[in-house]
């Protein structure tokens, strides 16, 4: 617990890991105090690098323990939608692929609902659980560990599970980008398997929207040299997307609707 913050800072802090962001007169409400006082509180945790301004608000600034799922759904919850949307027109029919955990890859299996025979292999029980009901598509899931936290599959036979195959593409998400091109993750058992997909898919695209520049994560997954597609949002800086062309990855930008 941090001793140089006050319980209600602490309160903030908590807010702003479940919920994804903080809006200032809100969360005033909330505590029943002055707007002027909850910013006096994040201008303090700015200060002190507990947590870190992005666009909308703030979010934790935890380099080892990611936010909850419920939080991660609605941060950027529009660019992760146009992301998703673009990601699935890439997708042909009759074509084979990874998903693997994240809010971003569970939105783009919304988008492949109408696709023709394809077939999804994932360790996301809620990307099967969007997709299985459609007879146009057969949903394999591996076997192994199910995190309680996001319902992602993780674990030695998860990654036997995914050594089997050889799709087309693999749709993968992360945690955090950092200014290199090194892809970053929280949970070692969660990146084995995102690395066994990496080696075996024929295609790799990486969706994530731009506010991962801004966050880190302790668990290296790789770098661009493994990634053919980066599909993200209009906010990522022109510096990154010069990077993901010197490495030949054809960076899709995708528009949220005005």
């Amino acid at each position: 617990m941090q001793t140089d913050i006050s319980a209600r800072q602490r309160l903030i802090m908590e807010h702003i890991r479940e919920h994804g962001s903080v809006q200032v007169d809100q969360l005033a409400a909330h505590l029943r105090v002055t707007p002027q006082t909850i910013r006096r509180d994040l201008n303090r945790l700015y200060d002190l690098g507990h947590v870190q301004r992005v666009r909308g608000g703030a979010v934790i600034k935890d380099t080892v323990r990611n936010l909850g799922h419920g939080a991660r759904k609605v941060l950027m919850a529009d660019e992760k939608t146009a992301i998703a949307r673009l990601t699935a027109q890439i997708i042909p029919n009759n074509s084979s692929m990874y998903i693997n955990l994240g809010t971003t890859t569970e939105r783009v299996a919304e988008f492949l609902k109408d696709h023709e025979s394809i077939l999804v292999i994932t360790n996301n029980i809620n990307v099967a659980s969007i997709l299985w009901p459609h007879r146009n598509i057969e949903v394999m899931i591996a076997g192994g560990k199910i995190r309680t936290s996001d319902g992602g599959i993780v674990g030695t036979s998860t990654e036997e599970f995914i050594d089997r195959f050889k799709p087309d593409y693999a749709i993968i998400g992360c945690s955090a980008i950092d200014a290199s091109g090194e892809i970053l993750d929280y949970d070692l058992r969660e990146v084995r398997v995102t690395q066994a997909i990496l080696r075996q898919a024929r295609s790799v695209i990486l969706v994530t929207d731009s506010m991962k520049l801004e966050r880190s994560a302790p668990v290296k997954v790789g770098t661009l040299d493994d990634i053919d597609i980066l599909v993200t949002d209009k906010g990522i800086p022109v510096e990154f997307i010069e990077l993901c062309r010197q490495k030949n990855v054809d960076v899709r930008i995708a528009k949220p609707p005005a």
